[in-house]
């Protein structure tokens, strides 16, 4: 009986090890059984290797971004090298025979300046290198060349010529996206400064009168004043990122109220309700103290009695709700229309506009200013901001100085 156990062992061990060495070549890992065959396998993990190329590339082209990028790229190709290059030197090499580099550069005049793609023998006296040929693709971004893509392998391929011209065209694809990107932030500042234009001369001249006027009658309250002042026009310029927290916002705004409180004494009066767990939600900067300026404005703007204002933030799932409401004056909803729409002249509402502009840039156009208003009915701004947004990031609170 041994003899037969043993026997039945020699011939089913062959066995056995073919069928586990079988299974481990078709085995497929559990989160990719649904994948189905293995063409959806194959174009899954060549999607996968691209999207992990893409972060870096939406910042532009620069030795850090190419450095990151370069790695997936040479993946998505199979080459023995890659290298990416602005129109003056190598970004990154990846892979064998860097010592082409100067080569290359050599090469490049000819692609950078036409910006059509090229293929070309490489010299090289090394004989363990494997590259030998070059594929040269160039990188456009409103049809001007900033670099390019360069393919290395060891033999002449067309269809490598062929990959890596499609492979160039969609990381130019991700930098215009980056330029467009980069675009948006310069408009963004650009707002941003038109708005400090705005509010600046008249808020800093009527704060400087209030204070002057305390500063014979009550020393400590002018003191009190100027450091508000001070601590409102710091964040006001501030110049690191163009997003910042509600808190920090909320904080501003009541330096701004207090030097407003200075001005008209009791004829004023605000409300705050804030739920504490949307103070960190970011948005972008100077976004809400140009409402509040608009509402002590058209609030006391032709009346004799008091205004009240209320401020209130609420929590609303995904979003922040922030509401703006006065009882003063209220403005003609056909003229809102025209302010919203920049039809209503230089005098007209230039901080609700920027406001509602840049809303909507950052979040989207179902994002923008929500106005309920009529002659003599006051007015309610409602802000919804998404509690996450790509790209908005708070800066963090301005150090004290």
């Amino acid at each position: 009986m041994s003899g037969f156990l043993a026997g039945l062992l020699v011939a089913v061990l062959p066995l056995l090890a073919a069928g586990f060495w079988l299974g481990r070549r078709t085995a497929r890992p559990a989160g990719l059984a649904g994948l189905g065959t293995d063409v959806e396998h194959a174009t899954f993990e060549t999607l996968h290797t691209a999207s992990l190329a893409t972060p870096p590339l939406r910042a532009g082209l620069t030795e850090e971004t190419a450095r990151k990028s370069a790695r997936k790229l040479r993946s998505l190709l199979g080459t023995d090298a890659l290298c990416l290059t602005d129109r003056a030197q190598v970004l990154v090499w990846d892979g064998v025979g860097a010592h082409h580099r100067a080569e290359i550069m050599e090469r490049l005049a000819g692609p950078l300046d036409t910006g059509r793609g090229e293929a070309f023998p490489l010299a090289c006296d090394t004989a363990d290198c494997t590259v030998r040929w070059a594929v040269v693709a160039p990188l456009t971004v409103d049809d001007r060349v900033h670099g390019a893509l360069v393919a290395c392998a060891p033999r002449e391929s067309a269809v490598l010529v062929r990959a890596a011209g499609e492979v160039a065209r969609w990381v130019s694809v991700q930098l215009e996206l980056a330029d467009l990107d980069q675009s948006r932030t310069r408009l963004i500042e650009a707002e941003i400064r038109a708005l400090r234009a705005q509010i600046s001369p008249h808020f800093i001249f009527n704060s400087l009168a209030v204070i002057a006027s305390f500063v014979r009658t009550d020393p400590e309250r002018a003191r009190e004043l100027l450091l508000e002042f001070a601590d409102f026009t710091r964040y006001s310029f501030r110049r690191h990122g163009d997003f910042t927290t509600l808190a920090d916002e909320l904080h501003a705004i009541d330096h701004y109220l207090a030097l407003v409180r200075a001005r008209f004494g009791d004829r004023l009066s605000v409300t705050l309700q804030i739920a504490p767990e949307v103070l960190p939600v970011a948005l972008p900067f100077l976004c809400l103290q140009p409402l509040v300026e608009n509402a002590v404005k058209h609030g006391l703007e032709g009346k004799a009695d008091k205004c009240h204002i209320q401020i209130t933030a609420q929590d609303a799932g995904a979003e922040a709700l922030v509401v703006i409401e006065d009882d003063g004056a209220g403005m003609d909803p056909g003229t809102l229309r025209r302010i919203l729409a920049h039809e209503a002249g230089s005098t007209g509402g230039i901080g609700l506009s920027n406001v509602d502009d840049r809303l909507r840039q950052v979040y989207g156009d179902d994002h923008g200013l929500v106005i309920e208003t009529a002659l003599g009915a006051g007015m309610k701004i409602t802000v919804r901001l998404p509690k996450y947004q790509p790209g908005v990031h708070s800066a963090g609170r301005l150090a004290p100085k």
